[in-house]
């Protein structure tokens, strides 16, 4: 085991300048406080102008509380417009599977039952003049016009019959496949209408604390790069991000205690466990002032978690120090 003068030197070339342990083997590594869900930067999925920030900073939120909001007279105006093609569609589809009203029956019927006595009307005067001919009483063309009458009637007899069944029978099927579509298509561009306002909206995902407000009301904010409105976080539990010096990667494991310590909290200790090592080499996330550092080495980020209840601000550097034994 290495000396504990030698240990110090190692400890410092990574960046470490808590308080050392005295007694027993550690890995040494500096590492940030995040919490355990991470630091999440919310943006927008459209661009535009912020009309209201609904949070500040440290403020406590819920999942699903909206934090910020566009200007969305124009989504607004596309979200009513949509509505109204639904019902719009919900109607005409309506009527077609309905089909006609009772009074349109029964006076289609009517008109049928009319022309029907119309017609055999006409059919009788034109037999009876039919016979007077052959009986030579009256002349041929009397008999002509009266039969002219008849197939006038019957078929102003027939149009009727075929009102009446057009409007009395069923919908044609093809009709209502036809009325439906138009029901989903209303649906679905309403359903996207929805979509669009929501997209105006930044909702917190999660129960949590706003950690950072990087707008104010009024900015423009575009989707072309990277353009976060907030960040947020959930810091009923916290953890250390820890960089581990690639010679050490074989003495971390997951399970193992660990304790951070930074200058702000003296002597105090923030005890944990290891919850996590990645599986690749990186390079530093914690960097220092101090010159005898060293910048080039490969890191392996370890997870270190703290008890629930640890109030420490999410950012700030600590040394952590991994116990072996």
């Amino acid at each position: 085991m290495a000396s504990l003068a030698s240990a110090d030197v190692a400890a410092q070339g990574q960046g470490v300048t808590g308080r050392i342990p005295q007694t027993g083997r550690w890995v040494a590594a500096a590492g940030r406080v995040e919490p355990a869900s991470e630091e999440m930067r919310l943006g927008f999925d459209i661009p535009g102008r912020i009309s209201e920030m609904l949070v500040e900073e440290g403020d406590r939120v819920s999942r699903g509380q909206p934090l910020a909001r566009l200007a969305d007279a124009d989504i607004q105006a596309r979200l009513e417009q949509a509505r109204a093609d639904v019902a719009s569609a919900e109607a005409s589809l309506d009527k077609v599977v309905a089909g006609a009203r009772a009074m349109e029956r029964v006076e289609a019927a009517a008109v049928l039952r009319e022309a029907s006595s119309v017609a055999a009307n006409a059919r009788r005067e034109s037999e009876r003049r039919s016979d007077l001919v052959a009986r030579g009483v009256i002349s041929r063309e009397e008999a002509d016009r009266a039969e002219k009458d008849f197939l006038v009637a019957r078929q102003r007899e027939e149009q009727a019959r075929q009102r009446f069944h057009l409007v009395n029978d069923p919908s044609r099927a093809e009709d209502v496949r036809k009325a439906e579509a138009e029901h989903a298509r209303a649906v679905a561009q309403l359903e996207e209408a929805r979509a669009y306002v929501e997209k105006a909206l930044i909702r917190a995902p999660l129960d949590g604390v706003v950690l950072r407000k990087h707008r104010r009301a009024g900015e423009m904010v575009s989707t072309n790069f990277d353009s976060p409105v907030v960040t947020v976080g959930d810091v009923t539990v916290l953890r250390v991000r820890a960089d581990v010096d690639e010679k050490d990667v074989d003495k971390v494991r997951v399970g193992q205690r660990a304790y951070a310590v930074a200058d702000a909290y003296g002597d105090r200790r923030f005890e944990g466990r290891v919850i996590r090592v990645a599986r690749m080499l990186g390079r530093k996330n914690v960097r220092t002032d101090d010159p005898a550092e060293r910048l080039d080495t490969k890191i392996l980020e370890t997870l270190v978690e703290f008890a629930p209840g640890e109030e420490i601000p999410v950012g700030m550097r600590m040394d952590v120090f991994i116990l072996m034994d």
